[in-house]
């Protein structure tokens, strides 16, 4: 099921990769929603603040880890592109040895300093111990979520989006049954929930890794694929350490905003937590459509095919554009209704803040295409530290107006953090691309 996207239509490469890629990350991203639907419904609203205050910490270190492992699996692409089985073979190698010495590692700095973290960030008094206890037992776990997204970055690497989903399918209803017992039957609160999201996560690497090993010869590694290359490991962190850090430094200004919603009380907190995630469930398209623009990039440089990859951006955008209008045209009218599926009773409390969230989001979705598409497709084209600039422009957006709202103790600039964020970050990025094919002109036609 591997796919060499050098050849063949680039529209239809890139949605053909990026369809499984969306239905792959809306299961995941089921995980951390199933966790907020049951604790609302059955633990308690403050219980769902609690969970919601921690996704920000979540994003940043998992964030970092998923980062890592794209940036250093762009390698494998380019290989895959240029048809080099044994470098292909030796930066799968190389990729694992460096996922598990960062997990080792951030496994240990995560747990080392959690509490200080939710204390630094002004969690309520109300919902801390939830809150510490939900994040503690998700960065014990950041091993087997590292795993799965190293396994499933190989097989997107190899042009192969299908599996990785096909394995969450089951995953994401294994957490939704371990949901239920944990917290219905089992009375665990929100332990419960973030061990039905690990055990869950668990499952999808191991299920990767077998079909890897049965059903992906030209992944067969042998003890000299292992031999350490300071230059091959090099060039993968060029690449993925910027990624890495991009995804920390947007997790930075998120969690900015956290502080500033904090700040206003457990229910704002409970608000944005339902509103934000039912837009970051609309969000993974725009993740699908960059990570399919990475790999697309990545195996087109490798085959010397820059005339491809500038189609590959256009038909990018154009995709993105067009769910832009229809998605959001959805949250700005009616968007404000799935707040009925995160609380019980009278949910005309945190309504109102819902909608304002649902209708500050729908308006700049356009340039969440463009931040996307852009990113991880310069980032496929082998430039590591160029992306990670519009990071920071998008930490000075996002924190700016964080700023702001802290000092006028503003929901209304909370909601407007992101938007800003992706405004300037776009700005900047489609600044960075045509700077970058100005040094690969279009070949002329022989008339």
């Amino acid at each position: 099921m591997e796919k060499n996207m050098a050849t063949g239509s680039s529209g239809k490469n890139i949605l053909y990769f990026a369809l499984p890629v969306f239905a792959g990350n809306l299961f995941q991203q089921i995980y951390n929603v199933v966790d907020t639907v049951i604790v609302g419904k059955f633990v308690s609203t403050e219980a769902l603040a609690a969970v919601g205050s921690t996704g920000t910490i979540n994003f940043m270190i998992l964030g970092f880890m998923t980062g890592l492992m794209a940036g250093i699996t762009v390698l494998t692409s380019q290989r895959f592109g240029a048809e080099d089985m044994r470098g292909m073979r030796r930066s799968v190698a190389s990729a694992g040895m460096i996922a598990i010495a960062a997990t080792i590692i951030l496994t240990a700095i995560s747990l080392l300093g959690m509490h200080r973290l939710l204390v630094l960030m002004n969690t309520p008094d109300d919902i801390f111990d939830d809150a510490y206890q939900y994040i503690m037992i998700i960065c014990a776990g950041i091993l087997v979520q590292a795993l799965y997204n190293l396994f499933a970055c190989i097989l997107r690497a190899l042009g192969n989006s299908k599996v990785p989903l096909y394995f969450l399918l089951f995953s994401a209803s294994m957490n939704i049954i371990l949901d239920l017992v944990s917290i219905i039957v089992l009375k665990m609160g929100v332990a419960g929930a973030a061990y039905a999201t690990v055990i869950s996560q668990g499952v999808s690497a191991v299920l990767c890794f077998i079909y890897m090993v049965k059903k992906v010869p030209i992944l067969h590694l042998t003890r000299e694929d292992f031999h350490v290359e300071g230059r091959l490991i090099k060039n993968q962190l060029a690449v993925g350490l910027p990624m890495a850090f991009q995804y920390s430094i947007t997790a930075i200004g998120t969690t900015m905003v956290q502080m500033a919603l904090n700040t206003l009380g457990s229910t704002y907190v409970a608000a944005f937590t339902a509103a934000s995630k039912c837009e970051q469930m609309a969000g993974q398209a725009y993740i699908a459509l960059g990570s399919a623009m990475a790999t697309f990039a990545a195996q087109n440089v490798g085959a010397g095919r820059y005339d491809r990859v500038r189609k590959g951006f256009a038909r990018a955008t154009m995709f993105g554009v067009i769910f832009s209008v229809v998605i959001g045209l959805v949250m700005y009218f009616f968007g404000y209704i799935v707040t009925g599926l995160f609380v019980t009773g009278d949910a005309t409390q945190i309504e109102g803040m819902v909608d304002t969230y649902m209708k500050y989001t729908a308006l700049f979705l356009i340039p969440l295409t463009v931040v996307n598409v852009y990113r991880n497709g310069i980032q496929g084209m082998g430039y590591g530290l160029l992306p990670m600039t519009a990071g920071i422009a998008e930490l000075v957006g996002r924190g700016s107006v964080a700023l702001i709202a802290i000092h006028y103790h503003s929901y209304a600039g909370v909601c407007l953090a992101s938007p800003m964020a992706w405004i300037l970050a776009s700005a900047l990025l489609l600044t960075m691309y045509f700077a970058i094919m100005k040094k690969h002109p279009m070949p002329k036609k022989n008339y």
